[in-house]
């Protein structure tokens, strides 16, 4: 993992990029402190450290309680300068879409939402996308010029090593597009960068990642809430259902990027019911915020989307609260399976049906049907970030795969430092 380079690296080959890592992660903040860890010497820490301030990634700060063993002043804190550059962060769900413009540390400074179906596929989607960064871009106060990467979030399950959906059962006319290019081409075209090599997914330098919405969430909200938390899981359920899983802080994806696609594992109570995927009995055919507002609707409360469901549980709609349980008590049926294999520390629901109902389902399976053992130090809990998590796990994921240390090292050396 990025964060044992140090270790994997001899200490007297670190390099700038390791050097930054230190700084970033905050084991070493000084520069007698990187010599420490690293074994270089006084010198040529310093001479690995100006290439990272001419690239404005670093910055010395005020004298710290950190000084010489030997007494003297406090040496100069450094710190790594999150405004050089800024992430644009993009989470698209199944009828709407919301991006933002954030910080390299995750603050966000411009932030937009609206009505994007996945249905009108990815060439008129990611294009309305690009067309909503510029005026994010604007609004922000920053250039084009200041992205350094882009992070998309989409409904489906996501090979990331080339950035396209595989077999997605609710975007229709994506599997296998090459969304990384694409949203490159829109982010050139629209917010007056310069266009990259066709499929690329690296528009004017500016890289492009995609992953799964779930799994973005869920680092996310491990980052920001749990970060010592050795195992989490999210479970999003609003249109469709799906998990996402952080490991030793590192998304776990599963060998093609399926891992967490647990709204198509079969249910007793789904028999016979049509799932969107094709077959009959999935989770999400009788738990999503889908198959809720269809039964909803049968009952003559009209409901289109999980959306749709959200506002009537914020109402108290009688039947929407007894549907919304009834689907807890679903999901937690299979949740009890996930805790006993992954036994992790917190499990956090999300999305749509995200409250009081749906959760007290949850935990009344989840309880009733997992090994003590399983569920003795767990708590299950409500998202934090609310819509905002797959945004901030976006931007993570860009930062986090930029300023590795092999990646940063990479990037200098592109910029002649």
């Amino acid at each position: 993992m990025a964060g044992d380079r140090t270790r994997e690296r001899p200490r007297s080959q670190a390099s700038a990029g390791d050097l930054l890592h230190l700084v970033r992660s905050g084991r070493a903040i000084t520069r007698g402190a990187l010599q420490e860890a690293t074994g270089l010497s006084r010198a040529t820490v310093g001479q690995r450290l100006d290439r990272l301030f001419r690239a404005g990634w670093l910055r010395e700060g005020a004298g710290g309680p950190a000084g010489s063993p030997t007494g003297g002043r406090p040496s100069l804190r450094l710190e790594f300068d999150d405004a050089h550059a800024v992430v644009l962060a993009v989470s698209l769900d199944t009828r709407h879409a919301r991006a933002a413009v954030l910080t390299l540390t995750g603050e966000l400074l411009a932030e937009r939402s609206g009505a994007l179906s996945v249905d009108e596929g990815p060439e008129r989607v990611l294009g309305a996308l690009g067309g909503w960064f510029a005026g994010l871009l604007k609004e922000a106060g920053r250039s084009a010029d200041a992205v350094c990467g882009i992070g998309l979030g989409v409904p489906g399950p996501v090979d990331t090593a080339t950035g396209r959906v595989v077999q997605p059962p609710i975007m229709p006319g994506w599997d296998g597009y090459d969304i990384r290019g694409r949203l490159g081409r829109a982010f050139a075209e629209q917010a007056g960068g310069e266009g990259g090599e066709g499929g690329s997914g690296d528009a004017a330098g500016v890289p492009v990642l995609v992953d799964n919405d779930a799994n973005l969430m869920a680092y996310g909200e491990q980052r920001t809430g749990h970060p010592d938390c050795a195992a989490f899981a999210l479970v999003k359920v609003s249109t469709g259902i799906g998990a996402g899983v952080v490991v030793g802080g590192q998304i776990y994806r599963g060998i093609d990027g399926g891992a967490g696609d647990i709204g198509h594992i079969r249910v007793p109570e789904g028999a016979g019911t049509l799932c969107r995927c094709g077959s009959y009995g999935c989770l999400a055919a009788v738990a999503s915020g889908r198959a809720l507002a269809r039964r909803l609707t049968e009952a003559g409360v009209p409901a289109e989307s999980g959306s749709d469901v959200r506002e009537l549980l914020a109402e108290g709609h009688p039947e929407a609260v007894r549907l919304a349980r009834e689907a807890g008590r679903s999901v937690g049926e299979v949740l009890a399976t996930v805790v006993t294999l992954l036994n992790p520390g917190v499990l956090m629901i999300a999305g749509d049906l995200a409250g009081t109902p749906f959760l007290t389902g949850v935990r009344e399976l989840l309880y009733q049907r997992a090994l003590p053992r399983s569920t003795a130090h767990l708590d299950v809990v409500i998202a934090r970030l609310g819509e905002r998590s797959a945004l901030v796990g976006a931007g993570a994921l860009v930062v986090e795969h930029l300023y590795a240390p092999d990646r940063a090292e990479e990037r200098l050396v592109a910029l002649g430092l």
